[in-house]
């Protein structure tokens, strides 16, 4: 062999290929199919009036609100600045807390879903074969091939193995886990006799990611299969919610994707409990209220969900984005763009939060959280050059805005804290002693402005910010099964509460790293493709030191010198400066899996998937537990 040549990638396949084209969109030409999807639900149009409308309405009065303010002393240009940056972040969260609403009202009226999906009741037969895809990068392969065991193995009682066909699809980079992922693999074989419906496939060139990864099993294998699945390394999903799904996609042909909303669970460390508590409590409602107005324009997450093969094959190729790295090459956050594509020709994407048996991991610390995020920032702000591609759907656009603007709206609540000091600064100017100005509150001179209309909009903002966390626990105490399951009504309470309290402590932190990486992100730099941590998420002392200790130091100068000036100042700014001055005991408390235990062992924090687990992710930590010992 050729000095640097690469030894052929192991492999297990099927002892036939299946092509099946996939060519690459074009995002200049194009136009969205004109019939409407048989499934997209009846009088939408009135639901996405509602929705915008109500969002613009309330969006609308605040600004009034605003101006009313602003114009008592005569406008300025920090004035129109700041009333700018107010209506667009109003309309933001406006947006999440009227579709919390429509899905708090949908919860209640316990309606169901479009596509026929039964949680209960006999399985259906089904027609045609299913391959499930778990692409994987630098994963553990012991901790991936339990979980996929775990899944056959519920398959299998369902008595639809037939139906079913699994593909380990490595794009690893290093021989040792290549080499332990073979391992693995044939002792995987070993323990199930999957021979002949288990396959391994690993590639010697990894262009395009994990897009890249699926795209190039789909242009081998895919003509096999008339639907596909992908799961992330994390992802587990049950027999019987597996069965229904692909027997939903043949029930509805005109169906192109059918997304689930996987429940997080297994979280170990307080942050990790945080996250699955404020998905099971919070996530119904906004989950349900996306799916009302979205309907057949619905989004695709990459995993978890059930794909029609030629469908993706046809619409979901990728094209290069033109322009160097990081707005340029790849698409990264590819999953947004498939689905939009897909729309695009012809076919329905639709979420169904009401099924259950879909489960992910989630983050163990904070600080994995925002290691990931960097990644999908510049994902996000990629879709910059695709949002205004020809023939897309106007809701597949929104869907694109949205995640743009998630990113935009930390620098934006910076900005808008900073130019609501900076126009009573302004005004203070004469009055100032040296360094100091005694007596001066920036909350003071707005509650001088108007203090009626003052305390109403920061009522409003607050109510509007908080609403969708409130309607989410009383939609939880309404359901008998979720208010056990989260450890009681009053339990469920106080993890709402230490839920809050902590998201508040890390917001600064967050919107700190997410305005860096923006930044960054302009500037040209490129986040790069590591492997996802799901450890226990224990940080040492060392590490937070190196991540947190700036942020901490600039706090504590930002703290200072705003009490130098004057206390009223320092009060403006505490919420953000006790964040950051707290940054390293709060990523170090949160990582920390004893705090999680002790918060288990009272039932606080707590998801029905820990008191009753489910018999896939039973068995799934059971082989874990075993591979580890």
């Amino acid at each position: 062999m050729a000095a640097g040549a690469q030894a052929p990638a192991p492999a297990w396949l099927p002892p036939t290929e299946s092509p099946l084209p996939m060519p690459g969109q074009s995002l200049r030409e194009g136009r969205l199919a004109p019939q409407r999807p048989a499934t997209s639900p009846r009088r939408i149009a009135a639901r996405r009036a509602l929705v915008v409308g109500t969002t613009a309405l309330l969006t609308a009065a605040a600004a009034m609100g605003m101006l009313q303010v602003l114009r008592i002393g005569g406008l300025s240009l920090l004035d129109g600045v700041l009333l700018v940056l107010f209506v667009l972040l109003f309309a933001w969260i406006a947006l999440s807390c009227v579709s919390a609403v429509v899905g708090f009202f949908v919860l209640l009226g316990g309606r169901g879903d479009a596509l026929g999906i039964e949680r209960d009741g006999p399985l259906p037969a089904l027609g045609a074969r299913t391959a499930l895809l778990m692409p994987t990068y630098h994963e553990d392969p012991a901790r991936i091939m339990a979980g996929l065991q775990a899944v056959y193995e519920s398959v299998a009682t369902t008595g639809q193995l037939h139906a079913f066909d699994f593909f380990v699809l490595s794009d690893s980079r290093r021989e040792d886990i290549a080499a332990a992922e073979v391992a693995e693999f044939a002792a995987l074989l070993a323990r199930t006799g999957g021979h002949g419906r288990l396959f391994y496939r690993r590639r010697t060139d990894n262009r395009g990611r994990k897009a890249g990864n699926i795209g190039e099993w789909v242009q081998r294998f895919g003509g096999a299969y008339p639907q596909m699945l992908i799961l992330d390394a994390d992802s587990v999903m049950s027999g019987a919610t597996l069965v229904r799904l692909a027997a939903a996609l043949e029930r509805n042909p005109g169906v192109g994707a059918i997304q689930t909303l996987p429940r997080v669970v297994n979280g170990q460390t307080l942050f990790a409990r945080m996250q699955q508590f404020g998905g099971h409590v919070y996530g119904p409602v906004i989950a349900r209220g996306v799916t009302w107005w979205h309907g057949s324009e619905g989004n695709y997450w990459g995993h978890n969900a059930m794909l029609r093969t030629r469908a993706f094959a046809a619409h979901a190729g990728l094209p290069e984005l033109p322009g160097r790295q990081p707005f340029g090459g790849h698409v990264l956050s590819h999953d947004f763009v498939e689905a939009a594509l897909m729309r695009r020709g012809g076919w329905a994407i639709h979420l169904v939060p009401d099924l259950d048996g879909s489960y992910e991991e989630g983050p163990p610390s904070l600080t994995d959280l925002l290691v990931r995020d960097r990644r999908w920032c510049q994902g996000n702000l990629q879709h910059g050059k695709v949002v205004g591609s020809a023939g897309l759907h106007w809701v597949s656009r929104t869907h694109m805005l949205v995640g743009i603007g998630h990113y935009f709206t930390a620098p934006m609540w910076a900005m808008l804290m900073l130019v609501g000091l900076a126009i009573p600064l302004y005004h203070a100017a004469p009055a100032w002693d040296g360094f100091r100005l005694p007596g001066f509150s920036p909350l003071a001179y707005w509650r001088a402005a108007d203090a009626q209309r003052v305390a109403w909009l920061f009522a409003a903002t607050m109510g509007v910010l908080f609403l969708p966390k409130v309607l989410g626990y009383l939609a939880m105490l309404a359901d008998p099964a979720a208010r056990r399951g989260a450890g009681g009504a009053v339990r469920a309470f106080a993890g709402v509460l230490i839920e809050s309290v902590l998201a508040a402590l890390m917001a600064p932190i967050v919107m700190y790293r997410q305005s860096r990486g923006v930044a960054e992100v302009l500037a040209g730099r490129d986040s790069g493709w590591e492997a996802q941590r799901r450890d226990d998420g224990s940080v040492p002392l060392s590490g937070l030191v190196r991540s947190y200790a700036g942020l901490s130091l600039f706090g504590v100068f930002m703290g200072a010198l705003a009490w130098a000036v004057s206390p009223g100042l320092a009060l403006w700014m505490l919420p953000v400066v006790a964040g950051m001055v707290l940054a390293i005991p709060t990523v170090w408390i949160t990582s920390a899996r004893t705090p999680g235990r002790w918060l288990r062992r009272h039932r606080i924090l707590c998801i029905p998937e820990e008191l009753d687990p489910p018999p896939v992710l039973g068995r799934a930590a059971e082989l874990r537990a075993q591979q580890a010992g």
